[in-house]
């Protein structure tokens, strides 16, 4: 609001009131809330992204994280589209059972795959309302979980071996190049490492079951990593949001935005 004021006044020499800034918000609400309910008409979504954006919010003067449940699909001609996103107070299974059922009276059908973060709350969410759908867990967030048992001196050393994991032709060969690695690690005094390879690596490997020219866009998070990041950018000079609604509708109005300006007919695809 403040920064419209500062605006209206240099154009025109006066600061339009708040009482109109905030009638013109809530107009623009209504246009955003129109076209986040809108029906999915892409027909069947075979790949599904999800993530949760947190942002501040000031709650009673104080502050607290509010998450926005994002989710971009890859639709049967493959191209790529913004399912929608909702508030949630927290990633827990409630809140993604409740976007996921949204998403589905909507239309999102023909779901093979959702794509994402581990997060247990999202996990049991997908067995619930998707249970035909499998589930690949980010293989950039893996490595990243990886790394924090890592000294940075070998840091380098263990991302070429991770990313040779990911690197063979099927994944039977995955797996057994993920045994060396484990054995390796455990070799090179990284006895945490290890675990987490070892017991995290089959679920990073799910994108195998599905046509290999796909493989590399569907085994990360990065098509909807990269909206967060643009999403962050822009509400950054915001700071904190008065309520998680405020916060939901200018996310919404920037995935609006990129999603109708920014994915052309040749970056759109898969």
């Amino acid at each position: 609001m403040r920064r419209v004021e500062d605006i209206t006044e240099a154009l025109w020499g006066s600061k339009v009131s708040p009482s109109t800034i905030s009638e013109l918000n809530k107009k623009a609400y209504v246009n955003i809330e129109v076209w986040r309910n809108q029906p999915l008409q892409g027909g069947k979504y075979p790949y599904v992204y999800v993530d949760g954006i947190y942002l501040k919010r000031n709650w009673g003067e104080e502050y607290e994280n509010v998450a926005v449940l994002v989710a971009i699909a890859v639709n049967e001609d493959g191209y790529r589209e913004v399912l929608g996103a909702a508030e949630g107070m927290k990633e827990d299974k409630v809140s993604w059972v409740n976007f996921f059922q949204w998403l589905r009276n909507r239309g999102l059908n023909g779901v093979k795959l959702i794509v994402g973060d581990k997060c247990q709350g999202m996990l049991e969410a997908v067995g619930e309302v998707f249970p035909e759908a499998k589930y690949q867990r980010c293989v950039v967030h893996f490595y990243r979980n990886v790394f924090s048992v890592v000294p940075k001196s070998k840091a380098k050393k263990v991302s070429q071996m991770l990313k040779a994991i990911h690197a063979q032709e099927s994944k039977k060969a995955s797996r057994e190049k993920a045994k060396a690695v484990i054995s390796e690690l455990k070799a090179m005094k990284l006895p945490e490492a290890a675990k987490k390879v070892e017991t995290g690596i089959e679920e990073t490997l799910t994108y195998c079951d599905f046509p290999s020219k796909h493989w590399r866009k569907i085994r990360t998070n990065n098509v909807i990593e990269r909206m967060n990041r643009e999403i962050h950018r822009r509400t950054r000079a915001v700071g904190a949001f008065h309520d998680g609604n405020s916060a939901l509708m200018l996310v919404c109005a920037r995935l609006r935005y990129v999603a109708g300006n920014q994915w052309g007919s040749k970056n759109a695809r898969i």
